[in-house]
């Protein structure tokens, strides 16, 4: 098992027991992550038990179907944005009826990229509590570093959160 799997299945587990405790479910809407973070979270057995729905809207197109993200936000600030992924994580948690989730988008590469947002760019947005917030990271590496790095760090914000 890569170190990756381990720290991804790790900290799925907590989040499992904190959401049983908790009596919360979680959902996740995803862009760059590919359903990555879906992937984690049902990979441990029960997480049916507060695990909600996942969305992969990798389109800007599903964004706004699927989720809810006004085209007049995308065009205004792009998909990698506060914005966008403060409006996907509302989307979302509506759409769900989960408590919490956590959104993501981002520029993993190795194309995309550009003097604004380049390569590594990722911004992820956590609902919990009814409270919003987000935060802009800039990963290293290749494409599946930086898709890496952005399941651990939203994984690691759902713990927060609901910590």
């Amino acid at each position: 098992m890569s170190e990756f799997s381990k720290r991804s299945q790790s900290l799925a587990e907590r989040l499992g027991r904190q959401c049983l405790e908790m009596a919360v479910s979680v959902t996740a809407a995803e862009s760059c992550t590919g359903g990555s973070v879906a992937a984690a979270i049902t990979d441990i057995a029960g997480s049916s038990d507060w695990f909600e729905t996942g969305y992969v809207t990798y389109s800007n197109a599903a964004k706004t179907r699927l989720l809810g993200v006004s085209e007049a936000l995308l065009a205004q600030h792009g998909a990698v944005s506060q914005a966008v992924v403060e409006a996907m994580v509302e989307g979302a948690c509506a759409d769900s009826g989960a408590q919490a989730g956590v959104a993501i988008s981002g520029v993993a590469g190795p194309g995309g990229g550009s003097a604004e947002k380049p390569v590594g760019t990722v911004w992820l947005a956590w609902r919990a509590g009814g409270r919003v917030d987000a935060r802009c990271c800039h990963f290293e590496g290749d494409r599946i570093a930086v898709r890496q790095q952005a399941v651990i760090t939203a994984l690691e914000g759902l713990l927060e959160r609901l910590s």
